[in-house]
């Protein structure tokens, strides 16, 4: 069965390139390098009006729910977004240069940002404030929690670190072979790595070992996306070639690999899709699982007292 892809609204509203986008179930906001948010109601179908706080350009957009979004720019800043009254709640320098990339926990309490002073940051979202602040080596571009948010990835250049939120130090480190342009959580352990290629890969975050590699598209990946349907886990693919492709994905737990097949309405996609067989050959990754974990008895302790005072506050609102 295929599914048929049909654009559903077309405006054309920002002055110059777009930069970042984010949807939840009735909205999507899309930022530019005009400096502006944008904010379109799909219910509607209709602008819904326009977002003025930063002065650079937006460089990620974040929902949390249907309640929140955060967004950042190159301005340094990060904003937090009441999405009922669309009013600016909280607006914070985050970063000396610009902030690259945001991730936000599954619980809400917290988010994680890259920025160009080569810091990775942690937030306390409940009180609006800097929890924790980590100098990185280099500039990362993007970070991402998982989907319990027991740990997270930093990605630099085609390095992505793996980190473990109850140490905060890495657990291990893949390798790619090329510019990583996006990172996607497929489940607890296992990432889809797009980069600076035509090949999508699923990495088990455990073993670092590559459970399998398809060529997606015929130029560049530029940027991927994941979510869930009854029996399937779906992949979006967007790339330079100018195609967006969707993939259904079904694990098969026997040979610890994804079954893939490509769901496309055009026929010269479908074309490609006979080059674009799955392929279980190893990748390229750097294994450092042996290497001693060094842990941060002192960063560990504040993080446990962060969670807990954090509960506390959660059960007083709901009294």
């Amino acid at each position: 069965q295929k599914w048929s892809l049909v654009a559903d609204f077309t405006h054309h509203a920002h002055t110059a390139s777009l930069s970042a986008v984010a949807v939840n179930s009735r909205f999507v906001v899309t930022g530019s390098k005009d400096e502006t948010i944008h904010i379109y109601d799909m219910k509607k179908k209709i602008e819904h009006g326009a977002l003025v706080h930063h002065n650079g350009t937006i460089t990620c957009l974040k929902f949390y729910g249907n309640r929140h979004l955060i967004s950042g720019a190159e301005d340094g800043l990060i904003c937090v977004w009441d999405a009922k009254k669309w009013e600016c709640l909280k607006s914070i320098k985050a970063h000396k240069g610009h902030v690259t990339f945001l991730s936000i926990h599954p619980s809400g309490k917290l988010a994680l940002s890259v920025g160009t002073d080569k810091t990775l940051r942690t937030w306390n979202l409940v009180e609006g404030r800097s929890a924790f602040i980590k100098n990185i080596k280099q500039n990362a571009h993007i970070v991402e929690w998982s989907p319990r948010g027991e740990k997270y990835v930093v990605v630099i250049l085609n390095k992505i670190d793996i980190y473990q939120l109850d140490t905060a130090s890495v657990s291990g480190t893949i390798t790619n072979e090329r510019r990583i342009s996006s990172v996607t959580f497929l489940s607890e352990s296992v990432l889809a790595v797009a980069g600076d290629e035509e090949v999508v890969r699923f990495i088990d975050c455990n073993s670092l070992v590559c459970l399998c590699e398809f060529k997606a598209h015929e130029n560049r990946v530029k940027d991927i996306f994941s979510f869930e349907i009854p029996e399937h886990h779906v992949i979006v693919t967007a790339s330079s070639d100018g195609f967006i492709k969707m993939w259904k994905l079904k694990q098969d737990t026997s040979k610890e690999q994804f079954k893939i097949s490509e769901e496309e309405s055009d026929d010269t996609a479908q074309e490609e899709e006979k080059q674009s067989k799955p392929n279980a050959k190893k990748c390229g990754l750097t294994d450092n699982s042996n290497k001693p974990r060094k842990r941060n008895s002192l960063v560990l302790a504040k993080k446990r007292k962060l969670v807990e005072k954090l509960e506390k506050k959660r059960k007083k609102k709901k009294i």
